[in-house]
């Protein structure tokens, strides 16, 4: 059996270890909460920003929980993944109503609020409370396959459990914060997924992989699939106030809950599509250069359209529109905080540059 990985990991991030990262500057529960979640599926560099705007606005879980989703979504807008922050808003909503406002102290009431899973309890557990409980995210899991030569890609059932029981035997019972933060930070800076920095690593001397020359090989890279392409237009719907009309899309499904322009599939006429579903006349659409936006599972082709609308009544909504779903919305003085898609708030800049009434 090889040998645990603490006594070797731990003098290693004592000496390397990343320790001034914002979230790990006072780990409340709360904190080390909304990073773990902003974590899942994005890099740091890209997560600092996010996480440092979002505690200026909601710097505790009371302050997220009062706030409307519309605002939690608007501070999340562009690090995609928004069912994390749906998930995010519902949680803070339980922890006040249930908890009295407190994270709760075990593992298994923590798996119990939405989008925290077991990995994410357990950095709750063991970064914000010094609890000895094992993580696995994806970090861990590389330098878990690469330590013991697992040669598999880790998405299979069995090897998700051959892993957690790996991660529970080395999770050490002291020190525990300190350990769980080193192995994540060895997978991301040492263990990385191409190249990696093998004569720095703490843990070469016993490393399977290393010993066998096939850390470039292990883990086994997820078998690849097509990815569809799919396709749509925006159908950009403009007053002579140069406010564009947005719906909110619904809760599930990609961008659920955001706030985006009204589609139709490309194959529709978007004048024929405005009369008879928004009840407004436009002009004929002028359309921009195509948007190509990627998404985990398919890529989409977005064609994005310009249509000056005519005069409707007092210049809100039609009469065919819902108010609570859709607002005429001014990008340069907006009339609150919205949570906007990336391709939704790139269009809106690109239309600054373009006055009312005039065709691009």
């Amino acid at each position: 059996m090889l040998p645990r990985i603490a006594p070797a990991l731990l003098p290693w991030f004592d000496r390397y270890g990343r320790k001034s990262l914002p979230w790990q500057q006072d780990p409340t529960p709360y904190r080390v909460w909304v990073s773990e979640i902003m974590l899942q599926q994005t890099q740091v560099t890209t997560v600092v920003g996010y996480f440092e705007r979002f505690m200026g606005r909601f710097p505790n879980v009371a302050t997220v929980a009062s706030a409307e989703a519309d605002e939690v979504l608007h501070y999340w807008s562009g690090l995609g993944y928004y069912a994390r922050a749906r998930n995010l808003h519902r949680t803070a909503q339980l922890v006040a109503r249930d908890h009295s406002g407190e994270f709760p102290r075990t593992a298994s009431e923590l798996e119990s609020l939405p989008g925290i899973g077991r990995s994410t309890a357990g950095a709750i557990a063991s970064l914000a409370m010094g609890q000895r409980q094992p993580i696995l995210d994806g970090n861990v899991k590389r330098v878990l396959c690469r330590y013991h030569a697992i040669e598999r890609w880790w998405g299979d059932a069995a090897t998700m459990r051959e892993l957690w029981q790996h991660a529970d035997r080395h999770t050490p019972a002291e020190r525990v914060a300190e350990y769980t933060q080193a192995i994540m930070d060895l997978g991301a800076t040492v263990c990385v997924r191409s190249r990696p920095k093998c004569e720095g690593c703490p843990l070469k001397t016993d490393c399977l992989s290393y010993s066998s020359n096939l850390q470039h090989t292990i883990p086994a890279r997820k078998p690849k699939r097509e990815r569809p392409q799919r396709f749509t237009t925006f159908l950009i719907v403009r007053n002579s106030d140069g406010q564009v009309l947005l719906h909110r899309r619904p809760p599930r499904g990609i961008w659920g809950g955001l706030w985006s322009f009204p589609e139709c599939d490309v194959e529709e006429n978007p004048r024929d599509w405005c009369k008879k579903k928004l009840g407004v006349a436009v002009e004929a659409p002028t359309p921009l250069p195509t948007v190509h936006h990627g998404f985990t599972h398919f890529d989409l082709d977005i064609l994005p359209v310009v249509m000056e609308a005519s005069p409707i009544g007092d210049g809100t909504v039609s009469s065919a529109m819902e108010p609570a779903k859709s607002v005429w919305y001014n990008a340069s003085s907006p009339p609150r905080a919205l949570g906007l898609a990336a391709p939704v708030t790139a269009l809106l800049e690109q239309l600054q540059t373009l006055p009312a009434g005039q065709q691009p």
